[in-house]
């Protein structure tokens, strides 16, 4: 059951608001947990190299760069914006369907980067809807996004049991039920019409910017920067794990205790936001990043790598949770799904580019290509130090919200102003 939160402004919002949402973040997520553990051993089973994986992996993150952020910007402007989700998740269907006639490199390329546009806009539009309902009603963001990752858990140790079982070439077929998922999703998601340019019900603070502001902006890319350091993971850690005699079901623990942990952060979110600022979840998720990385090539066994994944709960969750505040914080719903479409934009520019090198980082430098990793990360934490200090006013780093309506207190959310 999806916990209930008073929300002060709840009489105005869709029945099932919360439920509807959730569940709209568990549709792509189910996906996710299959493919992202499991797709690249669907395509090692087809035989292709390291060179190879990297780029088949990489191209849909490149197309999103494109894709995300044109459509988030007509979402913006359509009467509903779950009508993309439709159109999206239906697509993406067609293409997973036909991955079943392509084995040899080139069609994969194709089809899969192909796939990477249709499925593009889906997570930021659900995460515009999302912020919507705390914006106008003051549901709490991380009671919603949850379940999504609870969702991919899920999914991820179903797949670790079906690969256990029958290897790799179970990976479509349950990636198949999943788009189907997402497309039924796409009529159930919640229907809240166009963005409001005004009169906003819920006593929320006035963002402090919009979606040029050089501070925003420069947050985005440093986050991007950061996050794009999990592509060597993303990319060979189940091959690799494989190769150290992890069975499939281990595979599928190791993936499934990181988001595990990011599911706690999400479910702490209240008593995090008022202990802390978004900079410090963003600082502390960053530093904790580069320390994951520079540990990873250790092989403490099983459950040394137990406890690195473990540490997603800051790599991801935390920076992730701050950069939604920030982005709350600095722009009009009227800009929310083209905000969420520009992070995405930089996010699976640097996560694509940074795919695309790993194939060829790892095959140079084996395990010794998660120390680059830890630069990258570095690099991302210095650019967002470096967004912070274009702060005007620059309020304490961490600390409660003392000043703030209870509204703000209510959708534990940092919206301090700079």
């Amino acid at each position: 059951m999806i916990p209930a939160i008073k929300s002060f402004q709840g009489e105005g919002a869709p029945p099932y608001f919360r439920l509807r949402t959730a569940l709209s973040y568990c549709a792509p997520l189910f996906v996710n947990g299959i493919a992202l553990p499991f797709f690249p051993v669907w395509l090692a089973g087809l035989n292709f190299n390291d060179h190879e994986i990297g780029l088949v992996i990489a191209i849909p993150m490149v197309v999103r760069v494109l894709v995300t952020p044109v459509i988030a910007v007509l979402a913006d402007h359509m009467t509903e914006r779950a009508d993309v989700l439709l159109w999206s998740g239906a697509l993406s269907l067609l293409t997973a369907i036909a991955l079943y006639w392509t084995s040899d490199f080139w069609p994969v390329l194709l089809v899969y980067g192909i796939q990477g546009a249709t499925y593009a806009p889906y997570v930021p539009v659900v995460e515009s809807i999302a912020m919507s309902g705390v914006r106008r009603w003051g549901f709490d963001y991380g009671s919603m996004r949850v379940w999504g990752s609870i969702t991919f858990i899920l999914s991820t140790l179903l797949g670790g049991q079906l690969i256990g079982m029958w290897g790799g070439a179970t990976v479509l077929p349950v990636m198949v039920a999943g788009f189907i998922l997402t497309t039924l999703m796409g009529l159930f998601a919640p229907r809240i019409g166009p963005t409001r340019r005004r009169n906003q019900p819920i006593n929320l603070q006035p963002p402090t910017g919009n979606l040029r502001s050089p501070q925003l902006l420069v947050a985005m890319i440093g986050v991007s920067i950061q996050q794009s350091s999990h592509a060597m993971l993303y990319t060979f850690a189940s091959i690799y794990w494989r190769k150290l005699g992890f069975s499939g079901a281990e595979i599928a623990i190791l993936w499934s205790i990181g988001v595990a942990a990011e599911v706690m952060v999400f479910f702490l979110s209240k008593k995090l936001s008022r202990r802390f600022s978004a900079w410090t979840l963003i600082f502390f998720g960053s530093t904790m990043c580069i320390l994951r990385w520079v540990l990873f090539p250790i092989n403490f066994g099983f459950m040394g790598y137990f406890v690195l994944q473990c540490f997603h709960s800051c790599t991801y969750a935390c920076v992730h949770t701050g950069i939604q505040s920030r982005i709350v914080a600095s722009v009009h719903e009227t800009q929310e799904s083209s905000a969420q479409g520009a992070y995405y934009f930089y996010n699976g520019m640097f996560l694509g580019l940074m795919t695309l090198a790993s194939g060829y980082l790892y095959a140079w430098l084996d395990l010794e290509s998660y120390y680059v990793m830890a630069g990258i990360a570095a690099f991302g934490l210095g650019t967002v130090i470096f967004a912070y200090g274009l702060q005007a006013r620059k309020p304490a780093i961490g600390g409660a919200l003392t000043a703030c309506p209870d509204a703000v207190q209510q959708i534990h959310l940092d919206i301090k102003k700079p």
